[in-house]
């Protein structure tokens, strides 16, 4: 009886804590008569199994196909084993024996199971704000340490009921070793209080919140990784007093709806897009506004999208299915601020802003916003990667030394790798002032503890003001280095599409700072992990007033007609030179030609901006990359021609922006409509871009173009110049895993220094 017996050990690496993996494990093994157990440890989950040979290779066989929902697999490794003479198959508490490289779960919405029970009446969780299973809920945002168990998540302070404690220990269950189960008498609970942070008495906080939304009130809600502000989504005073509060002029705000129906009351979307919105990460969707709507007009103005997501806490489902068409959910913070998390720091930092508070008492660990996602060129891309998909790793196609890299400093995400793992923590925002900082650093604290990541070395930006680059700079005791911005961007790109060797890129942004003391931003380079070399680039032109030219682009517009037209820009008989004091433009002449403080520029988002204050649409903006996406929202379809540009050799390649300039002046002339000539324009950089590149194909015999930068978030950009290179046989690669913006910017930092650092060794 004995010799018929085998054992095994095995070892699962990927996403399997969290998600019920030990108790699939147990049923797999009943299944196939199995005896042993099955552990968390720090690098995954330990099996020891026992039992028919061929019963053990039917249950290996089985791991992977077979798996939960929301389990990752990444590596399977069996080896032979003593038996140990096993009579049952059990879950044995977490093994401490290795190494940390366990992958953590996102945070994923209720699951179908869960929404069912708190809906029905007859459950005992009817209504329960805080209802999970394993397939379901709150992970990343309330994980301390790992292995992934109750006493190191923010539940450890909720001891289970009899209730919650069978389920939690029967095999059978849902919610056998769920680690956030419990129920209204043993788990979380919601407390509503007012604006000064006083508890309000009330036997149903969610109904008492419902009716104040309906009165035009405007409530934070804490959720999974921190507080929304919220207010009914037709009511447009309310939306504009937010707005007013929260200092956020014109960006738009995100909405959450209940369903799919009631999406579509006010946007247009595709069995894609509803795929998305449903998906267990939820994250924001851009969709285009139905022509008729009943929501304010505040939300989104000048805006051809709204931003939409469905619900995913239960409290979300819970609010919303009180009539609302929507609510618009925006994060809880002052505009450039990070998200509030805590009870207490947010009555404090909301006071003033929201009216109400309705809070919880499970704590959040760590900030986590909405992610933002848009489907261009087929592909649905990131925007802001965050909750639903932070933590999960970018996989490199090769094992460099570790890194932890501190990002740019708009849109700052961080970077830590680990053998062939590269972990993009979520946005954390713009690195601008004291809080977003102090949420960066406790970030990278909470990363490297969580990951176990001693890293050997820390990349940063070449920027020496950036406040990532000084956190860096001021550490002792790693080897820094310093990553050119739009190296970065290359990179990020190449890591995720597995790309080595050199390619063409085409980093096209607002801002980097390069290395010859310039701002760099319309860059089309031959680069390599470890190095680059500058190909061609946007002949450079001073910026007057530096900073507030981004602020306002009919700075850049002045800039970029005298380089066209020199002294006789001011007697163009063009509407933008009625738009503008003329004492103020020759004071910016001035500081262009003295160079006083005056940087010169050779960033497409500039001349983006200069464009679209050309032709009429902004003057100034109310935040970064407006001018230029309301360029592209009205490029007219029926417009044909582009504007003639061609390269000139010096310095490398650049390319004059004069005769793209001179072309808009005359099509202004002949009273073209801004919407033609935006179309023209996008069309320009197209056919301009697809020429460069067959040209440096032709001298360098690269094929492969990769494409990154914040101006690649520009559909028609992004689609038309990857369709235009393609037909001339060159290869394409985008970003799908991270944002082409400085989101991404920290990988490729990674990447780039880990390279380095190998060739070095």
């Amino acid at each position: 009886m004995t010799n018929s017996l085998a054992a095994k050990q095995i070892r699962v690496k990927g996403i399997v804590q969290g998600v019920g993996f030990r108790p699939y494990v147990y049923q797999l093994a009943s299944r196939f008569s199995l005896c042993g157990l099955v552990a968390n440890t720090a690098a995954g989950v330990y099996i020891h199994v026992e039992g028919a040979p061929s019963a053990i290779a039917a249950f290996i066989a089985s791991i992977s196909p077979e798996a939960p929902p929301l389990a990752q697999i990444t590596e399977v490794n069996a080896v032979d084993a003593p038996t140990e003479g096993f009579a049952t198959f059990e879950i044995i508490s977490s093994r401490e024996d290795t190494a940390k490289s366990a992958l953590i779960s996102p945070d994923v919405s209720i699951c179908d199971d869960c929404l069912r029970e708190m809906l029905s009446p007859q459950d005992r969780r009817f209504r329960y704000p805080f209802i999970n299973c394993t397939n379901c809920g709150p992970r990343y945002t309330i994980i301390d340490d790992i292995p992934y168990d109750r006493p190191q998540t923010s539940m450890k302070h909720f001891r289970m009921c009899a209730l919650c404690q069978a389920e939690y220990d029967n095999p059978d269950n849902r919610r056998f070793h769920a680690q956030p189960n419990a129920c209204p008498f043993c788990g979380p609970h919601v407390q509503l209080l007012d604006g000064d942070g006083q508890p309000i008495h009330t036997e149903d906080p969610i109904s008492d919140v419902v009716a104040r939304l309906q009165q035009g009130r405007v409530v934070a809600i804490k959720g999974l990784g921190g507080f929304h502000l919220a207010v009914d989504a037709e009511n447009e005073p309310a939306v504009a007093r937010l707005r007013r509060r929260k200092h956020r002029e014109e960006k738009p705000l995100a909405l959450m709806a209940y369903d799919i129906d009631h999406v579509r009351r006010f946007a247009r979307l595709d069995d894609e897009e509803i795929a998305v919105l449903s998906s267990p990460q939820r994250p924001i969707l851009l969709l285009a506004k139905q022509a008729e709507h009943p929501l304010a007009p505040s939300i989104a103005p000048h805006n051809c999208d709204f931003g939409v997501m469905l619900p995913y806490a239960p409290l979300h489902y819970l609010i919303l299915q009180n009539n609302f068409t929507a609510l618009v959910m925006t994060s809880a913070n002052l505009s450039e601020e990070p998200i509030a998390i805590a009870n207490d720091e947010a009555v404090e930092r909301l006071r003033g802003i929201a009216d109400d508070f309705l809070v919880h008492n499970r704590d959040i660990y760590l900030r986590c916003d909405d992610s933002i996602v848009r489907k261009t060129a087929r592909v649905t891309r990131f925007i802001r990667r965050a909750r639903g998909y932070v933590p999960i790793p970018v996989f490199l196609n090769h094992t460099p030394p570790s890194v932890l890299a501190c990002g740019a400093e708009l849109k700052n995400t961080v970077c830590l790798t680990k053998e062939d793992r590269a972990f993009l923590s979520q946005h954390i925002g713009d690195l601008e002032n004291l809080a977003t900082y102090d949420a960066f650093r406790d970030t990278i604290a909470h990363l490297q503890r969580i990951l176990d990541i001693r890293p050997q070395a820390m990349a940063c930006d070449l920027h020496p003001d950036y406040l990532s680059t000084r956190y860096a700079l001021a550490q002792s005791d790693l080897p820094i280095l310093q990553i050119q911005h739009h190296h970065a961007h290359i990179v990020s790109a190449m890591a995720e599409n597995h790309l080595d060797g050199k390619v063409i890129g085409l980093a096209f942004d607002g801002t980097g700072y390069g290395p010859d003391g310039t701002i760099w931003g319309g860059e089309v380079l031959l680069a390599e992990k470890r190095r680059f070399e500058r190909a061609a680039f946007f002949k450079p032109l001073p910026m007057p007033g530096g900073a507030a030219a981004i602020k306002a682009p009919w700075r850049m517009a002045v800039s970029y007609l005298y380089q066209a037209f020199g002294e006789g820009f001011r007697h163009l008989d063009i509407p933008f030179m009625a738009s503008i004091d003329l004492k103020q433009a020759d004071i910016l002449v001035a500081m262009a030609t003295q160079g006083l403080n005056a940087p010169l520029t050779s960033s497409m988002g500039r001349l983006f901006d200069g464009i679209a204050a050309l032709v009429g649409l902004r003057n100034t903006v109310a935040f970064e990359g407006q001018a230029a996406m309301e360029l592209e929202m009205i490029a007219a379809p029926e417009a044909t021609g582009h504007y003639d540009v061609r390269w000139q050799t010096s310095d490398g390649l650049q390319i004059p922006t004069d005769p793209i300039i001179q072309g808009v002046v005359a099509d202004l002339a002949q009273g073209r409509s801004a919407s033609w000539i935006s179309r023209r324009f996008h069309a320009t950089l197209v056919r301009l871009f697809t020429d460069l590149c067959v040209h440096l194909h032709h001298q360098t015999a690269l094929a492969r173009v990769v494409l990154s930068g914040g101006a690649f978030q520009n559909a028609i950009l992004l689609q038309e110049l990857s369709r235009s290179l393609e037909k001339e046989n060159l290869a394409v690669y985008t970003h799908r895993l991270v944002p082409p913006n400085d989101g991404g910017i920290a990988l490729g930092q990674a990447v780039a220094a880990g390279a380095m650092l190998a060739k070095r060794s």
